[in-house]
């Protein structure tokens, strides 16, 4: 499967062949381009077959509506019994099922967050 590049911004994004085609060569149109964007955020966000490795492989709609941390403790308690039931496979400890904390697109802005945190009285988890 190969995936197409698309200029946006200074970053590139990848092209999910579910998104349609690949607009390398541009839109006819304004409409044509959102529709292509509105489909691609729809891919992005809402899939759940594409997991975010930042997010311990979690959709970011999952993780948005709180359901991270319910598919983390089964995933977790999964790999524990697997680990049990057949310890030579495993060399060492599984992997961290534990959920992230805060994520952000921007990570230099902390202090934003951090600030944000403290009005509205957010607490870390514990991991």
């Amino acid at each position: 499967m190969s995936l197409a590049s698309v200029k946006v911004g200074p970053n590139r994004c990848f092209v999910p062949p579910s998104t349609g085609p690949s607009p390398t060569k541009g839109f006819a149109d304004l409409d044509e381009a959102r529709a292509w964007a509105a489909g691609f955020v729809h891919w992005y966000n809402d899939n759940v077959d594409h997991r975010h490795s930042s997010i311990r492989y979690v959709s970011p709609t999952q993780r948005h509506a709180g359901e991270d941390q319910t598919i983390l403790a089964a995933r977790h308690a999964l790999y524990t019994e697997a680990r049990e039931l057949n310890p030579a496979r495993w060399s060492g400890n599984t992997r961290s099922w534990s959920p992230v904390g805060p994520v952000t697109l921007n990570p230099e802005r902390h202090s934003v967050i951090k600030a944000h945190s403290v009005q509205n009285n957010i607490q870390p988890l514990a991991a």
